[in-house]
């Protein structure tokens, strides 16, 4: 049985639109495995009172064949690469960077390990260079539990002697900001700045356009971080065309880097903004009860007919904005490719020699 269905509306969004936009090889800068045996911890931790639930209703297992799978079914072809990471509770998150480390290695994928911020600077190296990882993300959930999720900042779950480390190794990390405010909460824009300029051999990657998911996210945020000039973005689970368009007017295409957060692209989604917010509208029955998330909302089964995967939404948004900006061939696969694998080799190169 497959993975996922693949229907003929899919098909035809592919065939017609991203097929001949795509480059032929791809990295996929943001991606997550885990085994559900190893998840199993996180029931009930504050973990999950500090994020959104609908990405747990799309996998609750998600090993790296079903990520390879994923890639082979949605983007027929094709040869696509992920950096790839864990996602869980301090509870389970030393098991989970094991997978991951054993993944890796048995796949030659690159991979990022997950940090915790009560680990030391010279246990983090260790870690790093044992598991043959290129840098750390981790998540606002590893913060220290006294703190209300929305008074959570960078530097409570990547602490400043972790940063200094990341400089020294020149390595990579991958930051989600925390905060309601998103992308234009000038703590956050504060931080990166910081960040930048305290350690400025970090390979800082924002992702998700720093959750910048509707135009109201986006504020100065800009102008703001103009002179952050090597600051690194990914558009992951993003659909935002314009937040894609305003970033790369911004930063232009050799600074942004394509990412799924797969394997939450894998749901079937359209994406609209309303009230400031975003709205994942899905196929009746799909996904449980929509009253359980307020981003989760079910249309009819005749709408549903016009539903593809949130991957293609994602990559249709970026078409748009690059069609608007005018980008070439050569800029779209220096998004989709180049600009990744000179991260992952320079990364490669600086921490292991290689």
């Amino acid at each position: 049985m497959a993975l996922f269905e693949v229907n003929e509306y899919d098909r035809l969004i592919y065939e017609r639109e991203l097929k001949d936009f795509l480059p032929e090889q791809m990295i996929d800068i943001h991606t997550h495995i885990w085994l559900e045996e190893l998840r199993r911890a996180d029931a009930g931790t504050l973990a999950l009172k500090r994020t959104v639930s609908w990405p747990r209703l799309v996998a609750r297992h998600n090993p790296v064949e079903d990520l390879a799978e994923t890639y082979r079914l949605m983007f027929p072809g094709k040869k696509v690469t992920p950096l790839v990471f864990a996602s869980g509770s301090r509870e389970a998150i030393v098991k989970l960077n094991e997978y991951v480390e054993e993944s890796a290695k048995k796949t030659g994928y690159p991979a990022l390990y997950y940090s915790r911020p009560e680990e030391s600077a010279e246990e983090l190296e260790k870690k790093i260079r044992e598991g043959g990882f290129l840098g750390i993300k981790s998540y606002l959930s590893m913060a220290p539990d006294y703190l209300p999720v929305k008074e959570i900042r960078v530097f409570d779950f990547f602490p400043k002697h972790q940063l200094e480390k990341m400089n020294e190794m020149k390595a990579i990390v991958m930051l989600h900001i925390p905060r309601d405010g998103r992308l234009k909460d000038p703590v956050n824009l504060g931080q990166i700045k910081e960040i930048k300029r305290e350690f400025p051999d970090v390979r800082l990657i924002v992702a998700h356009i720093g959750r910048a998911y509707v135009q109201e996210d986006i504020g100065n945020a800009f102008e703001v971080l103009a002179e952050c000039d090597d600051l690194l973005f990914d558009f992951s689970a993003n659909c935002c065309e314009y937040a894609i368009t305003k970033l790369l007017e911004a930063v232009g295409p050799k600074r942004v880097l394509f990412g799924s957060d797969l394997p939450i692209l894998r749901m079937r989604t359209h994406r609209i903004e309303e009230n400031g917010t975003y709205i994942n509208l899905v196929p009746p029955g799909l996904y449980g009860d929509p009253s359980q998330d307020s981003h989760l909302r079910e249309v009819t089964e005749e709408e549903a007919k016009k539903i593809t995967f949130f991957m293609y939404e994602e990559i249709l948004a970026f078409k748009r904005a690059a069609k608007t900006l005018k980008l070439t061939k050569s800029d779209v696969e220096d998004v989709f490719y180049r600009n990744a694998k000179n991260l992952i080799e320079g990364a490669r190169r600086d921490i292991y020699g290689e």
